[in-house]
């Protein structure tokens, strides 16, 4: 029985630690689902391939060549070296140790060897992103919305990365030395250890004993913190590692320069156009009144909301927008922040059976400054790396403010009357503004 106690501990902390992430998922998509209905089905081919080109492909992380390539590195090393995951889970269950490694052969060494190139290469890249955010300090990295929790995620996230690889390797270079010096039944001849090899004066003088001993910690810690970081998550920017897939899938895909129209608007200007249409007639639906615009994050539609939980805080968009550049108060990647905090907020009340506080994302969160000061000009849509749309969240912040509460600037509203008045946004009938036809007639 006593041989059997560690699979059962792997058992029930992999039960465990599993069951959370999968709660925790479940309480995302409820989340997301609070948001209003949007299809997105058409064009699926396009869709596979925006998803294929910018989340597989990492299109638009290599627009910054040094940055994007180590970025790269960092995510196909998180891919490669988590294969290895699956052997660590079976050896967890059944006690067995490499347990691909008879089946696969000299391929097993290859195996082996590409993760721990990997592993160092991630180490580089930790290193150099590290740097950049804390020494270099890189005007992005330090927006006002980057103090606290932020900041203290994105360094987490690093840190952890670091001693993850750590153990990979110190497991690695123990099961080396077991291997070659040892020469311990249970740890065969397998694999090739181009990186770990260089650990093993680490072990001279120990007795295989203590060695064994250091395998197996760094081997339930490895395991254990890949299980944590996965519930980590959660609370995490780097959601995103799982939601910029189908982020990038259901993305907008018609020109960035279009902008949605409301149903509602759009019904109610074509039957004010077709002179067929009673105009007296009662409405087709008994439904309430659709608010315009939104002022919460329930009134905005699901692909929004989970735009917020995949935003990566890089900061791109924000290092883009001209709003920004010129000092003024809005920054896209706060906005998506904010967006993604209420909703958390919101859910932490569903969690607790209980209903949301009255803060609202409008003032509570995104100011009516922030909302002005956008220029419509699509430049955080363009840089995002994942294709987050903060644009739409703030024409609908717009779209209430000016429908609902008729709250829109001085400026907006002078122009607003005029068209109506006038036909065209100058304080000039149309009588006045052909007038300069008669002068060239004299």
């Amino acid at each position: 029985m006593i041989t059997y106690i560690p699979n059962i501990a792997f058992a029930v902390l992999f039960s465990l630690l599993v069951g959370l992430f999968v709660r925790n998922v479940r309480r995302i998509i409820r989340n997301i689902k609070l948001g209003k209905p949007a299809n997105r089905s058409d064009r699926p081919k396009k869709r596979w391939l925006h998803m294929t080109r910018i989340a597989l492909g990492q299109s638009k992380m290599v627009r910054k060549p040094l940055s994007g390539a180590l970025h790269v590195i960092v995510y196909i090393g998180f891919i490669v070296i988590n294969i290895e995951l699956l052997e660590i889970i079976i050896d967890g269950f059944l006690g067995t140790h490499r347990v691909f490694a008879p089946f696969l052969g000299s391929v097993y060494d290859v195996l082996i060897f590409t993760f721990e190139i990997f592993a160092a290469l991630v180490l580089v890249s930790v290193f150099f992103f590290w740097t950049r955010r804390n020494i270099v300090r890189i005007k992005r990295f330090w927006k006002p919305e980057m103090k606290g929790w932020p900041k203290w995620d994105a360094d987490i996230i690093l840190y952890a990365e670091v001693v993850l690889m750590g153990l990979f390797l110190t497991m690695n270079a123990a099961d080396y030395w077991l291997q070659t010096v040892a020469q311990d039944s249970h740890y065969i001849q397998a694999g090739s250890f181009p990186v770990s090899q260089f650990l093993l004066p680490l072990f001279d003088g120990m007795n295989p004993v203590s060695v064994i001993a250091i395998e197996r910690i760094a081997w339930w810690l490895h395991i254990g913190g890949i299980l944590l970081f996965l519930n980590y998550l959660y609370y995490s920017k780097h959601l995103h590692i799982i939601l910029a897939f189908p982020n990038t899938y259901f993305a907008k895909l018609s020109p960035q320069g279009e902008l949605s129209n409301m149903e509602a608007v759009t019904n109610e200007v074509k039957l004010m156009l077709d002179p067929n249409a009673d105009q007296y007639a009662a409405p087709a639906s008994d439904a309430a009144p659709t608010t315009f615009g939104a002022a919460d994050v329930t009134d905005l539609n699901w692909v929004q909301l989970m735009n917020a939980y995949s935003c990566t805080e890089c900061g791109r968009c924000t290092a883009e927008c001209p709003a920004n550049q010129t000092g003024k108060k809005l920054s896209p990647r706060k906005i998506m922040m904010d967006t993604r905090d209420r909703i958390t907020e919101v859910g932490l009340a569903l969690n607790k059976g209980e209903q949301p506080n009255q803060n609202i994302l409008l003032d509570n969160y995104i100011s009516r400054e922030e909302l002005w000061a956008c220029t419509s000009c699509n430049a955080c849509v363009e840089a995002c790396p994942i294709a987050i749309d903060p644009l739409s969240i703030i024409i609908d912040m717009r779209r209430y403010l000016v429908m609902e509460q008729s709250a829109a600037p001085n400026e907006l509203n002078v122009m607003m009357t005029n068209v109506e008045n006038n036909g065209a946004p100058w304080p000039f009938n149309q009588q006045d503004r052909l007038a300069w036809r008669e002068e060239l007639n004299t």
